[in-house]
């Protein structure tokens, strides 16, 4: 169930800078459409409640600050970059073409089920990377165990299911897979070299110390190979 993160000392700080009293607030959130009573604004303030989504909007517009500092956090689910864009449920699931419902049922069990065109709607709307949003929804750990999985195996078969989870186009995946692949590839070709060529064990472990440190910015290498395609929508929300 989403609850409105919202830092009670925030809010009564912004509104002791703007030099407001709480039934000023009220009123100017009223002209702004959102009619609330004096004494939930204080409410609020002293943490007895919380604002919901629209009233969170409101009132950053009245006291003049970002929904992100009412919020007090630094955004890290969906709905906490949803609402640090200003934007309710029923707005974002227009905008990328999603049944309210549905993009609801996302934000409360971390799954993501949109297609492509919305997913990528999405991460322009909220301002994110496609492997922000990955991050986001708790799948990094599997987009991994794929890509370890595919420089180490068949990269071809871990073509769908990484292209599944990050949102790119096989083919872009399958360039990037077969590249780590083969770079991948030249470490156990060295270490062969060396340990037929009866070497120094020190000449072993500077591959495998190499081998390691490859493994362990894997992602990083990923996005590096994808590039733009992992960034933000590279299309307009206009068309499909």
């Amino acid at each position: 169930m989403h609850s409105t993160p919202f830092s009670p000392a925030e809010a009564r700080s912004a509104r002791a800078r703007m030099g407001l009293s709480a039934a000023q607030v009220a009123h100017s959130m009223a002209a702004c459409g959102t009619p609330v009573p004096p004494h939930l604004v204080l409410a609020w303030e002293q943490g007895a409640q919380a604002p919901c989504d629209r009233e969170l909007f409101a009132l950053s517009d009245v006291l003049w600050c970002e929904a992100t500092a009412l919020m007090g956090i630094a955004p890290r689910t969906l709905a906490e970059h949803r609402l640090a864009r200003k934007l309710t449920v029923e707005r974002l699931a227009y905008r990328i073409g999603m049944d309210p419902t549905e993009y609801r049922d996302a934000e409360a069990t971390r799954q993501w089920h949109g297609d492509s065109w919305q997913t990528r709607a999405l991460v322009e709307a909220l301002g994110l990377s496609l492997r922000e949003l990955i991050g986001i929804m708790g799948r990094v750990d599997e987009l991994a165990d794929h890509l370890r999985a595919a420089v180490d195996g068949r990269w071809k078969t871990f073509v769908d299911p990484v292209a599944e989870i990050v949102v790119v186009d096989a083919t872009s995946v399958g360039d990037a897979l077969r590249t780590m692949h083969g770079e991948f590839s030249q470490f156990s070709q060295r270490y062969m070299g060396h340990l037929v060529a009866r070497n120094d064990d020190a000449r072993l472990k500077e591959v495998a110390a190499e081998r390691a440190a490859y493994l362990r910015r894997l992602l990083d290498h990923f996005w590096e190979l994808i590039g733009e395609e992992g960034e933000a929508s590279p299309f307009p929300l206009g068309g499909r």
